[in-house]
């Protein structure tokens, strides 16, 4: 079959021959009919991701959509190593699959279930969102941070704030409220406070860096005393460490917890993008994208600057 195969660490995907996978006792084997290319799915190739093997050669790609022999079309995660999502066939496991819904085409399920279970399985697993509550989006201009925008108000949010570098962008979101971020922080952390002195309880952070430090202080600083504020670290597009200094976790009633795989049980990530596609027509979720043949994996995986769906044959 064909497939995008890693043949070595740091080597980018190529498209070629790859073994046809057979599916064993408690799996499923799945013809494949789209497959989004998610900052996931680079970081495991690339070997830079906490949760890739290295195992070489492996097929690319840790989602996608498909049918099953019966026809169910189905969506479908981790497949079985060596096999990934971009190839013509996968096997995968069963409980690591699911059925679509009528109303969601399989390109579109397949653009927005990585990013749209970013902030769904954070704000239902790990924050524990509470109808009426405040949410921060940091880092809210790239695909997931625009899902979380509208996944938080679909799910309670009363008032939804955003940051973002493109302040264009920022105001087309839907936030009720926009930080953009620049290159002053004493600034940015200055508009923080007062907001976190209005009430923020749920801070979804994608970037990490500099950004998240500043947002980490203001609500030391700021938040009323006793009031915690949950912390949930999803993403760290600006940077994989900060200083953080120790009077912030002493003065304040702040919790900082991550969300991603291994935080959040595998079963726990399924529910929330079944909730992601339940959700779609209603809270609109939809991303624009950009359907490319598989054979031209090699040529798009660095395009950062539109989200790539993988079509194999």
């Amino acid at each position: 079959m064909k497939a995008a195969i890693v043949q070595q660490p740091g080597s980018m995907p190529v498209y070629g021959d790859f073994a046809e996978p057979v599916a064993h006792a408690g799996e499923v084997a799945v013809q494949v009919t789209a497959s989004a290319l998610s900052q996931l799915a680079r970081g495991r190739a690339s070997g830079t991701h906490y949760s890739a093997k290295n195992n070489f050669p492996f097929v690319a790609g840790v989602d996608g959509v498909g049918r099953l022999d019966d026809g169910t079309r189905v969506y479908f995660l981790l497949p079985r190593s060596p096999f990934g999502a971009m190839a013509d066939r996968t096997v995968v496991s069963n409980g690591h699959w699911l059925p679509l819904p009528d109303s969601l085409d399989d390109v579109a399920a397949a653009v927005i279930a990585n990013p749209g279970m970013s902030s769904w399985a954070a704000l239902t697993e790990r924050a524990r969102l509470v109808k009426g509550e405040t949410v921060l989006i940091n880092g809210a201009t790239g695909a997931a941070g625009k899902l979380a925008v509208r996944i938080a108000r679909h799910l309670g949010a009363a008032r939804v704030i955003a940051t973002g570098r493109n302040a264009t962008v920022l105001r087309t979101i839907g936030a009720d409220l926009v930080v953009p971020l620049g290159e002053d922080e004493e600034a940015f952390e200055a508009a923080l406070r007062e907001h976190f002195g209005s009430g923020i309880d749920v801070v979804l952070d994608y970037l990490w860096g500099a950004s998240a430090r500043s947002i980490l202080i203001a609500g030391a600083k700021a938040s009323p005393a006793g009031i915690p504020v949950r912390f949930v670290q999803i993403g760290a597009a600006a940077g994989g460490e900060i200083a953080l200094p120790a009077a912030v976790l002493r003065s304040s009633a702040i919790k900082i917890m991550g969300s991603g795989l291994g935080s959040v049980g595998l079963q726990s990530l399924i529910t929330a993008i079944d909730g992601v596609f339940q959700a779609a027509a209603k809270a609109k979720l939809t991303l624009d994208y950009h359907a490319v043949p598989l054979a031209e994996v090699a040529a798009t995986w660095g395009d950062q600057g539109q989200r790539i769906v993988y079509l194999p044959n």
